[in-house]
């Protein structure tokens, strides 16, 4: 029983860790959306490994939240980074919106359209949010470099600093 203490201190401490998600500098654990757990629009299967070869962000985003980081997408959209180094992922959190998934499907293609560039994806099953540790209920942006690594998280709204740091965090890595 005086072992018990210690036991509860350790337990904590591997929760926290646990829970802490994705750090800078990290390369996250594969994540692989297919069928039921979603995938590219096309309903073919999307997988975290094709972030590597290229400087990619994400934005991670529920529905209800879908605007919330226009004016950083806008910021990337005009910057007209060269697409044989970078590449933009936007992957719709399905659920977590009471939304159903024909309405989203609509505003995907809307979305395609005033951003052509921009590979979208689907998680049915908030698999993005218990493997990565991102924000649910939110709109998260990351960046990663060539190799996978993460260089850049913002869960939430993205103000002009950190449009700034996102951009220059690309800048810093198209090269590498």
């Amino acid at each position: 029983m005086k072992h018990l203490p210690k036991f509860l201190v350790l337990v904590c401490l591997v929760s926290a860790t646990a829970w802490a998600g994705l750090e800078i500098g990290q390369v996250p654990v594969k994540v692989e959306l297919k069928g039921k757990l979603g995938g590219h629009l096309d309903k073919s299967a999307w997988s975290s490994e094709e972030f590597k070869g290229k400087v990619s962000v994400l934005f991670y985003v529920d529905p209800d939240v879908k605007d919330l980081n226009n004016e950083a997408s806008e910021a990337l959209k005009k910057k007209k980074f060269p697409l044989e180094k970078y590449q933009s992922f936007g992957i719709i959190n399905m659920a977590a919106t009471w939304m159903p998934n024909f309405a989203i499907s609509a505003a995907l293609k809307a979305k395609q359209k005033r951003y052509p560039d921009t590979i979208y994806v689907r998680d049915y099953k908030k698999v993005l949010v218990e493997k990565w540790g991102i924000s649910d209920n939110n709109s998260n942006v990351l960046a990663f470099d060539k190799q996978g690594r993460m260089i850049f998280r913002k869960d939430g709204k993205l103000d002009p600093e950190d449009t700034r740091k996102l951009i220059q965090a690309i800048r810093d890595h198209l090269d590498d």
